[in-house]
């Protein structure tokens, strides 16, 4: 059973949580997967998606690449969710580790999903810890970049139809590294458990 850990309200009516729960169980416009640039969904979140959802993901994906070529950082691709619960899956490309201007790319991917739910019309999205596992991205460091690029997208789209966002992480050693970045943040944004 998914678990708020943290939140953060504006006066829009905007939300962003922090939730302990799966990903692929969200019931949401669309669920965000970290994804590599040719959305070959073998490991990670990336294969916990397919699995759950089922092969079409995985056939839309590839069509998407044959059509539009590599996904980029900063414009995901969005596709059907097939068995999951969520309507659609935008998957967005975070950096590996070492690549170079990690920070910047990561920034760009979290943007570009967001970007990608308020142009369709989504009012509600959750994402993973995109680029903090397989990917090797630092966690704590990835917990500011996601949670700040959150909040500047939302305070800066007061009127958008996307009004409620999480963070969803079923590994409790995440759940605490992002609960210290909205901690550090907004301090009271952190729940009594």
């Amino acid at each position: 059973m998914p678990q708020l850990v943290a939140e953060r309200r504006w006066p829009t009516g905007q939300v962003l949580q922090l939730i302990h729960g799966d990903l692929t169980e969200e019931d949401v416009d669309a669920i965000v997967n970290a994804a590599n640039a040719y959305l070959e969904h073998g490991g990670g979140v990336a294969a916990a998606i397919v699995r759950r959802g089922g092969s079409l993901i995985q056939h839309e994906s590839d069509a998407w690449v044959l059509a539009h070529g590599p996904v980029s950082h900063d414009s995901p691709a969005l596709t059907g969710a097939g068995r999951l619960a969520s309507r659609h899956v935008i998957h967005a490309v975070g950096p590996v580790w070492g690549e170079g201007d990690e920070d910047s790319k990561l920034r760009a991917a979290v943007r570009g999903a967001l970007r990608v739910a308020d142009e369709q019309g989504f009012s509600s999205l959750a994402l993973p810890a995109i680029s903090t596992g397989v990917f090797g991205f630092p966690k704590a460091r990835g917990a500011r970049i996601l949670t700040d690029a959150i909040a500047d997208f939302l305070e800066a789209h007061p009127t958008s139809a996307l009004t409620r966002v999480h963070i969803t992480l079923i590994d409790d050693p995440s759940v605490q590294v992002f609960a210290a970045a909205f901690r550090d943040r907004w301090p009271t944004s952190v729940l009594p458990v």
